[in-house]
């Protein structure tokens, strides 16, 4: 029993060092950011396998120690056009919920701190990929987009 709540007491403290923190990263010339909540590890580019009758932004699932895990290339998602992956192609590992997905970027930028004062709902711009971004967050004079992780995983 007291070891249950010590564990209870570290999640709430782990959760409350992640908040407002997000893990920036580059597709083509843009900024976009994840809540660190959801990163697990961050890998570089690791050999495809491909699966059949998957949307296209579906590349495949790569093997990392055992574990298969279907990887979304983030310029497909965005309708963006494909480019060879680099040494600098990066593979961020989410966890949502009870899905493990890795997201395929350009790189790996940084984490920043947004404060909640400094984060906006995303203006209403339509259907495209912006009903993917969930918020928008002001950092100086510069705007990064926050993506909502769970539609992405969800197709939502």
């Amino acid at each position: 029993m007291v070891q249950e709540q010590s564990l209870e007491i570290e999640h709430i403290d782990d959760v409350d060092t992640q908040k407002n923190k997000y893990l920036t990263f580059i597709l083509e010339d843009e900024t976009y950011g994840i809540d660190i909540g959801y990163v697990t590890e961050i890998i570089g580019i690791q050999p495809i396998t491909v699966v059949p009758d998957m949307p296209k932004y579906i590349r495949g699932i790569i093997n990392i120690r055992g574990r298969i895990i279907p990887v979304m290339d983030m310029r497909l998602r965005f309708q963006r056009k494909w480019k060879p992956y680099t040494e600098r192609t990066c593979v961020i590992i989410i966890d949502i919920d009870d899905i493990t997905i890795g997201f395929i970027v350009d790189e790996v930028s940084e984490v920043m701190v947004i404060p909640e004062e400094d984060i906006m709902p995303p203006p209403d711009l339509g259907e495209g990929s912006e009903k993917y971004i969930k918020a928008i967050g002001r950092v100086g004079n510069q705007v990064k987009m926050i993506l909502d992780c769970e539609k992405l995983t969800t197709g939502e």
